[in-house]
């Protein structure tokens, strides 16, 4: 299959058979093409910077999209019940890393929002997220220039936090994990 109806529900061996770029949560179909504006790219490159200038890829990789992150109920990463690419996720088990991608939840993942995926981001994937287990949530608003932080307590998301203005975003799970705010969405001050 070639292209996949967005209204359509599929399996995962449907998934496998998609050219393009997709990502497959709750059955559905998701389209990551075109590519993202400059201002989403930005962000991401800044954020990626930060995060393995943190990390080293040392305990912790850190990964962009494009990046299969598969997740499961069963533990069965060879026919997961969801497929997400996530702009940046963050891995610290090596034991997850395959060839494929990622089997499981990463401890942390970062969505920076573009208009079309809004609503995905804020909704399907922060419930898929929570279920699976992702330790931290960051949702990244560059319309807004906000910055949402969600930390995993007892199953759910119990933390969260909203960094705005001039503030320095804070991981809870990683203490010592600072990026400056303004330093994200600089790119539209200099236009």
């Amino acid at each position: 299959m070639a292209k996949p109806d967005p209204n359509g529900i599929y399996s995962f061996q449907d998934w496998l058979s998609w050219e393009g770029s997709w990502e497959w949560i709750n059955g559905r179909a998701h389209d990551l093409s075109p590519a993202p504006a400059s201002l989403h790219q930005f962000v991401v490159g800044e954020l990626h910077f930060s995060l393995r200038t943190f990390f080293r890829n040392d305990a912790c990789m850190v990964f962009t999209t494009p990046f299969d992150v598969f997740l499961s109920e069963s533990g069965q990463f060879d026919s997961p019940d969801h497929v997400v690419q996530p702009d940046l996720s963050v891995v610290c088990s090596k034991e997850q890393i395959s060839r494929q991608g990622c089997s499981g939840a990463p401890s942390l993942i970062i969505e920076v929002l573009s208009p079309s995926t809004a609503l995905k981001d804020f909704n399907e994937k922060f419930n898929l997220y929570q279920k699976y287990g992702v330790g931290e949530y960051w949702i990244v608003d560059p319309g807004n220039r906000t910055v949402h932080v969600y930390t995993l307590e007892e199953g759910s998301y119990q933390s969260r936090q909203l960094f705005t203005g001039q503030d320095l975003i804070q991981s809870v799970l990683y203490p010592g994990l600072n990026i400056s705010l303004p330093s994200l969405f600089r790119l539209n001050d200099e236009s």
